[in-house]
């Protein structure tokens, strides 16, 4: 369900002002905000996003403006689905 229009989108200060201070070129923003709304400001700019355990690199492209920043950092890893019919895959790839 998404934020009510009168309320506005989620943007952390804190990380807009880590933005503002920085150039785009400077390296990777470290975040643990994920819930922060990706603003037109933050376009070009590359944030380390925290997943739980690792901070996966994300490039703000124009594309993800209005999505949020977890929704690029997922937090489970997809290991295979299992059983006979799987190996049998494998082997004949």
């Amino acid at each position: 369900m998404s934020r009510s229009l009168k309320k506005g989108p989620y943007i952390d200060q804190r990380l807009m002002e880590k933005v503002k201070k920085q150039k785009a070129d400077d390296g990777p923003v470290k975040t643990w905000s994920r819930a922060c709304t990706i603003a037109p400001e933050m376009i070009g700019y590359t944030f380390a996003v925290h997943n739980g355990k690792d901070f996966i690199p994300v490039r703000i492209t124009e594309e993800m403006v209005g999505h949020k920043l977890g929704e690029f950092s997922p937090t489970t890893k997809f290991s295979r689905h299992g059983g006979k019919m799987q190996r049998e895959i494998e082997k004949k790839g």
